[in-house]
């Protein structure tokens, strides 16, 4: 066991890297890992490559009971994966849907059958790894819908385009850091003006305002009374369906995510000054985003060429001001 060097990048298997990590030392960790048969790295260990999706979600679960291990008891863990198919092994463009331009690499050919799922059915990807880590000793909090208003085009015909992909929640025990005020969203016009006005003339309490119980004082105007501006709610609580675009990236990892999907899930799952882990760190979105949000970082990463155009964009990246 080594001790904890912040704002770094390892060049390493994941699960190798993970296991010289201290104990509870992270904060947080958000990550995105290789997609289930859409690319091959040509590297040995990569993962996405493996036979069967079970496989995949075998080796995903030893790698993030490892993540559980340097996460401190409070730590939150957000997960982004999406989901895919069974199909013949017929060489194609899989790109990765995170980005329109796909991530670099070759076709697969992986055949990506699952045990009871036929040609053409949906795996179930997303859904069998939160199942695998719950039974692993997670807590499932939450599964927020990251959708996107500009998705990879499909050539399909038969079925909707997809345009989301799911982002877990997860945390190491049942109370943990969440900041939920660091990504309230605002409250609609039209939801603003019917607490202004509440249920009735002379009503103790207005509606209740999401996620934050009842407002009191705010009786209707009608009445004689009058209502205090200041006690008036501008923001909800932030719902579980995330409307972010892609965006394109000019560097050689095309499979970034957004820089803007990273910050929330810091904001809300990380404190200032804390430890944000990347076991997948790919061009190293999650930690501009921790640095630029007043964190440090920590980014595990097999690919040697994607480690170098991390480090060029983050010894480029200057901190703001949030």
């Amino acid at each position: 066991m080594t001790e904890l060097n912040i704002d770094t990048i390892i060049n390493r298997d994941a699960l190798y890297a993970l296991r010289e990590l201290p104990e509870e030392s992270v904060h947080c960790c958000v990550t995105s890992p290789p997609y289930y048969a859409l690319r091959d790295y040509g590297l040995d260990a990569q993962i996405g490559r493996e036979d069967t999706p079970e496989q995949y979600i075998d080796r995903l679960t030893e790698v993030f009971r490892e993540v559980r291990r340097v996460l401190r008891t409070d730590g939150t863990f957000w997960l982004n994966i999406a989901d895919t198919y069974c199909g013949t092994g017929n060489k194609g463009y899989h790109a990765d849907p995170k980005n329109p331009r796909g991530r670099n690499g070759q076709a697969v050919s992986i055949a990506r059958q699952a045990a009871g799922c036929k040609q053409k059915d949906l795996i179930g990807i997303p859904w069998l790894l939160a199942f695998a880590l719950r039974a692993d000793g997670w807590y499932l909090r939450s599964d927020i819908i990251w959708q996107k208003e500009n998705p990879m085009p499909e050539s399909v015909k038969d079925r909707p385009t997809r345009c989301y992909e799911h982002i877990f929640l997860l945390t190491k025990s049942k109370k943990y850091f969440y900041d939920a005020a660091a990504i309230a969203e605002p409250l609609a016009p039209t939801t603003a003006a019917r607490y202004r006005t509440g249920r009735s003339a002379g009503q103790k309490y207005a509606d209740e305002v999401p996620g934050q119980g009842k407002v009191q004082g705010l009786n209707r105007a009608r009445s004689g009374s009058y209502y205090d501006e200041a006690l008036m709610p501008t923001m909800r609580n932030r719902r579980d369906v995330w409307l972010i675009n892609t965006v394109p990236y000019k560097g050689g990892h095309f499979a970034a995510f957004p820089p803007k999907l990273a910050e929330t899930c810091i904001k809300a799952g990380c404190p200032k000054g804390g430890v944000v882990l990347d076991p997948f760190f790919g061009s190293g979105t999650t930690g501009a985003a921790a640095k630029q949000l007043h964190r440090h970082y920590i980014g595990i990463e097999i690919n040697a060429e994607y480690c170098a155009l991390a480090r060029r964009g983050l010894e480029g990246q200057k901190n703001k001001t949030v």
